[in-house]
């Protein structure tokens, strides 16, 4: 698969969005070391520092993610990601999302998820996204944001087997 062209910096109405660099870690880790952010996570130990080192290194390796700041406070508050874009099916995937939990409930998902779609939806027509079956937090907000149930489908994690809820959103058309 290749990647969906460089994860884009952008500036929403109170977020800004650029690609992750390794100087973020110790900002962004502040907001993953809250073990409450995880609970429903299919890596729920992911506010321990190795293991959040490990998933910061695949995001790095990614090119594609993005690190969230509040432009009101200038702070890191989160972190999400593209993946699986697939250039012939025009699709990609936006996932890995967290946000700190003092943006939860609010309009942040909302207007981070409204500023990756738009930039998607210059290259692909289908933006996917992928929520662990016990993630009902997330899978409210995807309702939220217009996302569409498709299907569950499960996958084997090292150890364990994960049902997932696959939400998709279509890019809107010209004439509506």
């Amino acid at each position: 698969m290749q990647l969906l062209p460089l994860a884009p910096s952008t500036i929403g109405e109170s977020l800004e969005l650029r690609p992750l660099e390794i100087d973020d870690f110790e900002a962004l880790y502040r907001v993953a070391s809250d073990p409450l952010i995880w609970a429903q996570h299919p890596s729920p130990t992911r506010y321990q520092e190795p293991v959040f080192q490990q998933w910061f290194n695949e995001a790095l390796a990614s090119k594609s993610a993005l690190i969230v700041i509040d432009r009101r406070s200038n702070q890191v508050i989160g972190s999400s990601r593209y993946s699986e874009f697939d250039e012939k099916k025009r699709e990609v995937t936006i996932g890995y999302t967290f946000l700190a939990r003092d943006h939860w409930g609010g309009g942040t998902n909302r207007e981070l998820k409204h500023l990756m779609l738009t930039h998607a939806f210059q290259w692909v027509d289908t933006v996917w996204f992928q929520v662990d079956s016990q993630n009902v937090r997330s899978q409210r907000a995807m309702e939220k944001i217009g996302g569409r149930l498709f299907r569950r489908a499960t996958r084997q994690l090292t150890d364990r087997t994960q049902e997932y809820l696959l939400y998709k959103i279509d890019k809107p058309s010209r004439s509506a």
